[in-house]
This record gives C-alpha cells, sequence and structure tokens, in this order.
C-alpha cells in the first residue's frame, strides 16, 4: 500500500460509484415530475419548485440520502467495514417494493417506474450495482 492509498479505497470507490447510480436515478425522478409539474421557468425556479414545492417532495427524501451519502464521502477518516453494507441496506429499503412498503415515496416511485423508461433504467443500473456489493442480499423488484 503506497502513502496515499487508504485502507477503504475500495469501499470508497464502490461508495462513489452508488452515489453517481443514485444521482442518475434522482435526476431522471425529477425531470419526471417536472415534466408532470409543466413548464418551471429559469433553472433558479425549477431548483426552488424542487426544493419547496410539495409535488417534489417525495422525491426530497432520495435527495436527503444523497447529500448524507455525499458528505459521508467527502470526509477523511476512514470508513468502518460496515458503511458500504448499511447504504447498501438503506437504499434497497427505500426502494423495495411490495405491500409492508406502502409510504408516499414508494407508491409514487413505483407508478415513476411503469411510467419512465428513463426511471426504469436507472432502477435497474442501481440494483445491478447493488447486487454486487458485499451486505444482505438484494430484495426482488
Amino acid at each position: 500500500m503506497t502513502a496515499i492509498e487508504r485502507p477503504d479505497d475500495g469501499q470508497r470507490a464502490s461508495l462513489k460509484a452508488v452515489s453517481a447510480s443514485l444521482r442518475k436515478l434522482h435526476k431522471s425522478l425529477i425531470d419526471l415530475e417536472t415534466q408532470r409539474f409543466g413548464p418551471v421557468g429559469n433553472p433558479f425556479e425549477h431548483l426552488q419548485l424542487v426544493a419547496t414545492h410539495g409535488q417534489f417532495a417525495w422525491i426530497r427524501l432520495l435527495s436527503e440520502l444523497l447529500v448524507e451519502l455525499d458528505e459521508r464521502l467527502d470526509e477523511d477518516d476512514d470508513m468502518g467495514h460496515d458503511t458500504l453494507p448499511a447504504y447498501r441496506k438503506v437504499i434497497e429499503n427505500l426502494l423495495a417494493p411490495g405491500q409492508e412498503n406502502q409510504t408516499d415515496f414508494s407508491n409514487k416511485y413505483r407508478a415513476a417506474l411503469q411510467e419512465s423508461t428513463e426511471v426504469a433504467i436507472a432502477h435497474g443500473a442501481l440494483r445491478h450495482l447493488l447486487s454486487s456489493l458485499p451486505g444482505t442480499p438484494i430484495t426482488k423488484g
């Protein structure tokens, strides 16, 4: 190991990949919800809508997860061996289908998966990535 390598570089690289994939899914959900909303004006007005308007509120759970994940990646301290599996579990639980997951996010997310090819593709890419990571078994969906 060289002086600049860290023991958690592999885990950090995997988390960066998860963040990038999650960001693509997040963007596709915002794009879909923006289509549903209609004309939004300039980029600043669009950002204000996404951050404050009730129609976009269900996506904020994913936004907050992305912020938390990126903040964790920005920290200089070493990650524990359970960091990656913990994020995997949180993401899988958030995106899990089924009767036991009947949150506002879950219901709207399932509808978005059926309505948008872009959302479905981003979902599939994220699920594929998650299935290659260590941690609890991935749920079907």
